[in-house]
């Protein structure tokens, strides 16, 4: 009996090299490797507590304090638990306790060396002030629209460089280097409920100027003379081997088209492979801005939109072990840019005028620990390794007493 149902016809199968393009961007995936070498760098390893205690630093004084002046402000400040006492406790290089006069409360007051590296401070920022704020100016540049909220900018003050009283302080003159801040008025539409409106934006608004280059475009001139093909610098770590379909994919993205952060994007494919190398590349560039060219992860959350970045882009620093490293420490996730500790005097990479304070603030906290190990102990400090440096040793018999 013949049967009545009709043959099906055969799609034509689409062709293999449309599965293997798309493959090659969804199954590229890397394994995260632990690398001792950037956890033996101080300024990395001692990050999470660095700021809170130079902020600390700031609101006190040489002069005894009653910690009730600055406990309140724990969540600001972002001390570690939000308490305050037991975090200037942890620290007694920099800070000095004593009894106050009534109740026996604790007062705190700033060592000799911690007055001295808030001088010092200030002292660079004054003397390579355009240098500092011309690393602003060029996060405000990445923006598309030359604009930045100002809770955004405020947020990255520390990482630049810059005083975090710097928007607030009517004698820092933001207009000196180029900066004005534009309110409601002045046709800002706020995004956010919890914003003002205001945001930060540039005098000349980016046309009097050039656009610069990016740090991997000056590296490209500096190898190959030309900034016509632009590769990203990659640092392998020790004991991470990538699979030989990865490598193959990792070639064929050092070849693609480079955008610059500074550059427009509209005319990228989302999802496309070039818009993926603009966002490393965009991520490459912010961290060269840094002090220390790290940031915690969830720092650089707020820049997303603002970047014209991804909606996933943390998969970014997964996705590329090469380019950045996840620092892991006490439950915070850090980017570090491998450029700038790896490649050594071959980089464009400029080191900030600020590194060298921040380091002096790391030797604080390792010579507080130092204390605090000779306190337990009932060993006396060494004159040589007192906290302040320069061989006054009152401060160390009070902070042992």
């Amino acid at each position: 009996m013949q049967s009545l149902a009709k043959p099906r016809a055969l799609e034509p199968l689409p062709p293999l090299a449309v599965h293997l393009k798309s493959m090659s961007y969804v199954d590229v995936k890397m394994r995260w490797k632990k690398d001792v070498s950037f956890d033996a760098v101080p300024v990395l390893s001692h990050a999470r507590d660095l700021r809170p205690l130079a902020s600390l630093a700031r609101l006190l004084s040489p002069s005894p304090t009653p910690v009730s002046a600055v406990s309140k402000r724990g969540r600001s400040l972002e001390v570690p638990d939000r308490r305050v006492t037991s975090f200037l406790r942890r620290f007694p290089a920099a800070f000095i306790e004593s009894a106050g006069p009534q109740h026996n409360l604790p007062w705190f007051r700033l060592s000799d060396a911690a007055a001295r590296l808030l001088r010092e401070e200030r002292d660079v920022f004054a003397a390579r002030r355009a240098d500092v704020t011309g690393r602003l100016r060029r996060l405000v540049l990445m923006c598309p629209r030359r604009r930045l909220p100002l809770r955004v900018a405020q947020g990255m003050l520390w990482h630049l460089g810059i005083p975090e009283d710097y928007f607030k302080d009517p004698d820092q003159g933001i207009a000196q280097d180029g900066f004005q801040i534009l309110t409601s008025g002045d046709g800002v539409i706020c995004q956010d409920d919890d914003d003002d409106g205001r945001e930060l934006g540039l005098i000349d608004d980016g046309k009097l100027q050039e656009m610069p280059l990016s740090v991997l475009q000056m590296n490209a001139m500096r190898k190959f003379g030309s900034a016509a093909e632009v590769p990203i610098p990659l640092f392998q770590s020790k004991g991470l081997r990538l699979k030989q379909k990865i490598k193959d994919w990792l070639e064929g993205f050092q070849r693609l088209h480079y955008v610059s952060p500074y550059e427009d994007f509209s005319h990228i494919r989302p999802g496309s492979d070039v818009s993926e190398k603009r966002a490393v590349g965009v991520l490459h560039e912010l961290l060269s801005l840094f002090v220390t060219c790290s940031a915690e992860r969830r720092r650089l959350l707020c820049l997303r939109q603002h970047l014209g970045l991804p909606q996933k882009f943390h998969l970014v620093f997964e996705r590329h072990p090469h380019v950045f490293y996840l620092l892991l420490k006490e439950k915070t996730c850090f980017v570090v840019l491998k450029e700038a500790y790896m490649a050594g005097g071959d980089t464009a990479i400029e080191e900030h005028p600020m590194l060298e304070v921040r380091k002096k603030y790391v030797e604080l906290m390792e010579q507080s620990q130092e204390i605090i190990r000779c306190r337990r102990s009932g060993k006396p400090i060494e004159p040589e390794s007192n906290v302040s440096g320069s061989g006054d040793i009152e401060d160390c018999i009070e902070i042992l007493s």
